[in-house]
């Protein structure tokens, strides 16, 4: 459940915005990368979204039903255009984004009346993201569709400050969200952001270059990062969401779930792309 739109990548990399002359159109945001990630992984799943009635809601669509997505509660915007995010690519670990979503973007007016609630209330696991809580109603649907939800509840904080009009607003909205959550996911900045006080029980915090530590109950382990020549670093925690939600669901530990996210992540971080990049099961698995 969140944002979805497309990504416009630079052709001519390590290169400012205003030089670059030619992009690359792709699917982004953090429900279309998860999904496309879960379903290469072999997982059934759906994208709770919303895009415009325009040509790019159309190519989001049709590439995320080729990825055999389920797109029945990806609705469309009567009003709002798909929004588009620019990206320079500065490696290793300079990427930045400007977004076109203001005033608003489709996936902001997510609303109840997009979706089957008791069919997303019983799916074995939810995504939500701190990024739907930034404006109404995707506010209030996101906090309701993870209060409802009776499986696992997976949320990432997703703390973007420029995608707010208010940023001081993101604390306890976050914390609503994290009550709710039966794993929460998020970088240290994002969570000295949330001003969470007491640890989530299960929290997978990522601290970049020196890994991931998971803290699960009362167990903290600390999981190195898998190494490959970074090209683009958006998109890689969305592989490592994917990857962490499928092992749930084949039963694995979570901690086994962080350890193939940490992979998965770092597979899409030696691409361009975000979406299309997603690793398959097998070149997961077959990553050495």
């Amino acid at each position: 459940m969140g944002r979805v739109g497309v990504d416009l990548y630079p052709n001519e990399l390590e290169t400012p915005l205003r030089a670059v002359r030619t992009f690359t159109r792709y699917v982004g945001g953090f429900a279309g990368n998860v999904v496309t990630g879960l379903a290469r992984l072999g997982v059934r799943t759906a994208i709770v979204s919303r895009v415009g009635d325009e040509g790019h809601g159309e190519f989001v669509r049709d590439f995320l039903e080729r990825e055999r997505v389920d797109t029945r509660f990806l609705a469309v915007d009567p009003y709002w255009q798909t929004p588009p995010t620019f990206c320079e690519v500065w490696p290793p670990d300079r990427f930045p984004l400007t977004f076109y979503r203001k005033p608003t973007a489709p996936d902001w007016q997510l609303s109840p009346d997009d979706f089957d609630a008791e069919e997303v209330a019983s799916a074995p696991v939810l995504y939500a993201t701190g990024t739907g809580l930034a404006q109404s109603p995707s506010r209030e649907t996101t906090l309701g569709a993870l209060r409802a939800h009776r499986g696992t509840t997976i949320f990432d904080l997703d703390w973007r400050p420029q995608l707010w009009e208010d940023p001081s607003e993101y604390p306890a909205l976050a914390r609503s969200a994290v009550a709710a959550a039966d794993v929460v996911v998020g970088n240290e900045g994002e969570v000295a952001a949330a001003q969470l006080g007491e640890r989530p029980r299960r929290l997978i915090l990522k601290r970049g270059p020196r890994g991931t530590t998971l803290y699960d109950g009362d167990e903290e382990v600390d999981v190195p990062v898998y190494p490959v020549r970074v090209v683009n670093g958006l998109g890689a925690g969305d592989a490592f969401a994917a990857a962490i939600g499928h092992a749930l669901l084949r039963g694995m530990s979570l901690l086994e779930g962080v350890r193939r996210g940490s992979v998965a992540g770092a597979l899409v971080a030696a691409q361009l792309a975000c979406a299309e990049a997603m690793p398959t099961l097998d070149e997961l698995e077959g990553a050495p």
